[in-house]
């Protein structure tokens, strides 16, 4: 595939940057119409959204380039490269996770109901941004054959991009995305129910993807490795079992206690 989505006088606009721009401003605007319904107001939540967004991009950065230190020790000027891939997930969690949890507290707001209110918008920026991945030939998984592809009802052109240098590979990326779309579709089914506490939303976004990305990331030969084994499968784990913990403890709350549905207390302003 080429990386290049258009060429404006010498000024190259690629796929990976536009489809991270896309959904960038396509969650801000999620997480500002969720805002509306629950007090918050636009500039704080902007200006939320602002921050989190580029210090979670600097940790994608920054955890990417760390366990890939022996290529950029020779080549320091290619990390500034971010347009040609090499962002972790999961460094952009923890990084923008810090950041979310600063910010509120400084306005001394709720930090599990706006963790609830991102849930949604990031699950749906991260079935979009896998896209960009696809247009580098980036983020695929082991080599297969064009049969098993085509068995998976694969569409032809993610089949067609998959085949690099004479070889079939496993689309990875189309795999989390789709994994992405359905949990956020699990996760408006879910919003809807009434008694949902303030952190559930959150903890099932952790357990969902955690769960999919697990998987998906053993068919990979791109993965950052740590001691042997693949970084994102660990912290996926671990991601899992704080999920699975945060929910248990708000199941146990009283039935109409701390429910997300609840707007008493929300109204921040600048």
């Amino acid at each position: 595939m080429n990386p290049v989505m258009i060429n404006l006088f010498g000024l190259e606009i690629r796929w990976y940057s536009f489809l991270l721009l896309f959904a960038v401003v396509l969650g801000i605007i999620l997480l500002i119409r969720e805002g509306k319904r629950y007090e918050y107001s636009k500039d704080f939540l902007f200006n939320l959204a602002f921050w989190v967004i580029v210090f979670g991009f600097v940790g994608a950065r920054i955890y990417y380039v760390i366990f890939n230190y022996k290529y950029y020790l020779n080549d320091p000027i290619s990390i500034l490269k971010v347009w040609e891939g090499g962002l972790a997930i999961h460094g952009g969690i923890l990084a923008g996770f810090i950041t979310l949890v600063l910010y509120c507290r400084k306005y001394n707001t709720s930090i599990s109901k706006i963790t609830d209110m991102i849930a949604i918008p990031l699950l749906l920026g991260q079935a979009i941004g896998r896209w960009g991945n696809f247009f580098n030939g980036e983020a695929h998984g082991s080599a297969t054959s064009l049969l098993a592809l085509q068995n998976k009802h694969i569409p032809e052109f993610i089949i067609e991009g998959m085949h690099i240098n004479g070889v079939y590979y496993h689309p990875t990326f189309f795999y989390e995305s789709l994994w992405c779309i359905l949990g956020v579709i699990v996760l408006l089914v879910v919003k809807k129910y009434k008694y949902l506490k303030v952190g559930q939303l959150t903890s099932i976004y952790l357990m969902w993807y955690s769960f999919g990305r697990f998987f998906i990331e053993s068919l990979r030969t791109d993965s950052l490795m740590l001691v042997g084994f693949k970084v994102a499968q660990l912290v996926s784990i671990g991601l899992f079992v704080i999920g699975l913990l945060i929910f248990m403890i708000l199941s146990r709350k009283g039935k109409f206690e701390d429910l997300y549905t609840e707007t008493t207390g929300n109204n921040i302003q600048f």
